[in-house]
């Protein structure tokens, strides 16, 4: 079985709409392409190790189209690793309508997603999930995924979509490696999925060693 890896840019308070640019996903959101100045050559390179063995993308409708009126047609350099991964490899689209599949290695989920992406999992060895935050609400909410990589943003926004909505359940996760900071303040955290649920406690309890209020 392979994994899912979820990866995820987000600002301070969790906001993952239209990092991008402002065409990503423009609707009552004033902050489209947040993400641009505040990347640097660290958080580049990081981001482009997280792709390393990626075999499939499973990408939503919105984050789809996207890439598929840019990659195919990509005329930078031709050594761009990340072009020639998103040109080569199978791409899954979660989508309720009907999406131009003339990307090339293009298919489209049937209506049981869950189940769709179970299969994909079983296909492949590492499905990569970028953007799409309304198909990463259903990854989080079905627990359908191994690993999310989240890179955390010095922003403060107070509107959009956030990361951790539309239904997330209760779910723990554990630290896989320890965090990255870059120059300009990015953070990465690399989380993996793990077992049950959120346990609950008494930080005021003897063996917490903290006193109790007067």
């Amino acid at each position: 079985m392979g994994l899912i890896d979820i990866e995820m840019f987000a600002t301070l308070d969790l906001v993952g709409q239209a990092p991008g640019g402002p065409d990503e996903d423009p609707a009552g959101f004033p902050f489209g392409g947040w993400q641009a100045p505040l990347m640097d050559e660290v958080s580049g390179a990081q981001v482009g190790a997280a792709y390393e063995d990626t075999d499939a993308l499973l990408l939503g409708r919105r984050t789809y189209d996207i890439f598929a009126a840019y990659w195919p047609h990509y005329e930078g350099d031709e050594d761009n690793q990340i072009a020639t991964l998103f040109n080569s490899v199978p791409k899954y689209v979660a989508s309720r309508g009907k999406p131009d599949l003339s990307w090339a290695g293009s298919t489209q989920l049937g209506p049981d997603l869950a189940k769709a992406v179970r299969e994909i999992r079983d296909r492949h060895e590492h499905v990569k999930v970028v953007g799409s935050l309304d198909l990463v609400q259903t990854l989080l909410r079905e627990k359908l995924f191994d690993r999310l990589d989240l890179w955390v943003h010095p922003v403060v926004l107070g509107v959009g979509k956030k990361v951790f909505d539309g239904g997330t359940v209760p779910t723990n996760v554990t630290l896989l490696d320890p965090p990255e900071a870059s120059p300009n303040g990015i953070v990465h955290l690399r989380y993996g999925l793990a077992e049950g649920t959120p346990a609950t406690g008494d930080m005021s309890a003897p063996d917490r060693g903290v006193a109790r209020g007067g």
